[in-house]
C-alpha cells in the first residue's frame, strides 16, 4: 500500500470525526477552543490506536472483529443519535446532552474509531508485517483525524452563530447516518 492509498484511508476515517465534531460544535453556544482541542486530540488518538489494536489482534481475532465491529459502532452511534434527537426537543434547561463532558468525548471517539480497528486488521493482511511499518499509516490517520475533527468543531460552532435553532436533532440524525453508513459498508462491500 502506497502513500496515496494511506492518505485516502486517513481522509476517509477522518470524515466521521469531521461529521461528529461538526454536530458537536453546533451544540455549543460559544467557541470553546480547549474543548475543540481536547476533542480533536482524543479523536486523533483513538483513530491512531485502533489500527494498532486491530493489527495486533488480526491473527487471533480477525474473524470476530470483522464480524461484529460494524454492529458495535452502529449500536453506539444509534443510541447516541436517538438520545440527541430526544434531547433536542426538550426545553433547553432540561437538555442533558453535554458534548463538553469527557465521558461524551471519549464515547464519541470510540464510536467513530471502530472502523479504524478494521483498518488495522486489513493492514495486517496487506503487507504491514512489523510495528515500524505501521508507524506512517498510524501517524497519518491520527493527524488527519485530529485536523478534520478540529475543523468540524470550529465550523460547527461558527454555524451555530448563524443558525438560531437547536441543532441536537440534526446532530442525532448525523450520528445515526454515520452508523448506518458504517453498517452498510461492512454488510455489502
Amino acid at each position: 500500500m502506497g502513500i496515496i492509498e494511506t492518505l485516502l484511508i486517513a481522509v476517509s476515517l477522518g470524515m466521521d470525526c469531521f461529521s461528529v465534531s461538526l454536530a458537536s460544535g453546533m451544540m455549543l453556544r460559544k467557541m470553546r477552543w480547549s474543548l475543540f482541542l481536547r476533542t480533536a486530540f482524543f479523536f486523533g488518538l483513538f483513530q491512531a490506536i485502533m489500527p494498532v489494536i486491530g493489527w495486533l489482534g488480526a491473527s487471533t481475532f480477525s474473524d470476530i472483529i470483522r464480524d461484529y465491529d460494524h454492529w458495535v459502532a452502529f449500536a453506539m452511534l444509534l443510541m447516541l443519535g436517538i438520545n440527541m434527537i430526544r434531547e433536542g426537543f426538550k426545553a433547553e434547561e432540561e437538555s442533558h446532552v453535554d458534548v463538553s463532558r469527557m465521558k461524551m468525548v471519549l464515547l464519541l471517539a470510540v464510536a467513530t474509531s471502530i472502523d479504524a480497528l478494521a483498518v488495522g486488521v486489513t493492514l495486517a493482511f496487506t503487507g504491514f508485517d512489523s510495528f515500524v511499518a505501521l508507524l506512517l499509516p498510524v501517524a497519518l490517520i491520527g493527524a488527519m483525524s485530529l485536523a478534520m475533527s478540529l475543523a468540524g468543531s470550529v465550523i460547527g460552532a461558527l454555524a451555530r452563530r448563524v443558525v438560531k435553532w437547536r441543532p441536537e436533532p440534526l446532530g442525532g440524525v448525523a450520528l445515526i447516518a454515520i452508523g448506518i453508513k458504517i453498517l452498510i459498508e461492512h454488510l455489502y462491500y
